[in-house]
């Protein structure tokens, strides 16, 4: 099953660090970042897992749950969560999903079908497309989609941002700029006609084009 942006993000069942979840029970009313890696004990993934703890207080104030999903089973997962600490400083303190059957990976596409059923004998060169980072809302749609290279660590101070701009968009009907930093300006969505930006926009906006309309981010 191919996902794209707007599609709802597939419940599972599964074992992670923190016990056995459902994954949208677990989710409840939260926003949520996923993200996935194609082997434990790989250098690039053990930084991101340390960064991403150093991070995880930020999301918690956004109402965002962070999950790691990697291709091994969670005994591992248990292990390599010491080697996260002694590397980066930071102990992982959200759950990883255990993956040994593939059934996660292959549910968000990030295997195909034909991958086996088993995370044994799998490398992370055979892993590789299992390096996602997914952004979903608390109506359990998916809002963003990132994926990257194995040798190219992940920018999880971009995640916020653009976790950030999702919840604006969600919240305010706006959208944020190319290369926008939380507190600048943002463009009212093209949806909103003009009579309903005067009344969530009562101090106006500035009409760069009759389609660009920028206003003050809300709440900033």
């Amino acid at each position: 099953m191919s996902l794209r942006i707007s599609d709802l993000a597939p419940d599972f069942q599964a074992d992670t660090t923190e016990g056995r979840i459902r994954f949208h029970d677990w989710l409840g009313d939260s926003w949520c970042i996923l993200f996935s890696h194609p082997k434990d004990f790989t250098p690039v993934c053990t930084t991101e897992l340390g960064y991403l703890a150093k991070l995880q207080p930020e999301f918690a104030k956004r109402n965002c749950k962070v999950i790691g999903l990697s291709v091994d089973p969670v005994s591992d997962h248990e292990r390599w969560l010491a080697d996260i600490a002694e590397a980066t400083g930071y102990s992982v303190n959200y759950p990883i999903i255990g993956d040994s059957d593939l059934a996660v990976a292959k549910l968000y596409d990030m295997l195909p079908a034909d991958a086996g059923t088993t995370a044994q004998g799998r490398t992370a060169a055979n892993n590789q497309t299992v390096r996602c980072v997914y952004i979903i809302g608390p109506d359990k749609l998916i809002k963003a989609m990132l994926v990257y290279p194995m040798s190219s660590g992940r920018n999880f101070d971009e995640v916020l941002r653009l976790l950030d701009s999702c919840q604006l968009t969600a919240q305010h009907k706006v959208a944020t700029p190319a290369n926008w930093k939380h507190g600048e300006d943002v463009i009212i969505v093209p949806s909103v006609s003009d009579d309903e930006a005067r009344e969530r926009f009562p101090g106006g906006w500035t009409a760069v084009k009759p389609y660009i309309r920028v206003v003050p981010q809300p709440g900033a």
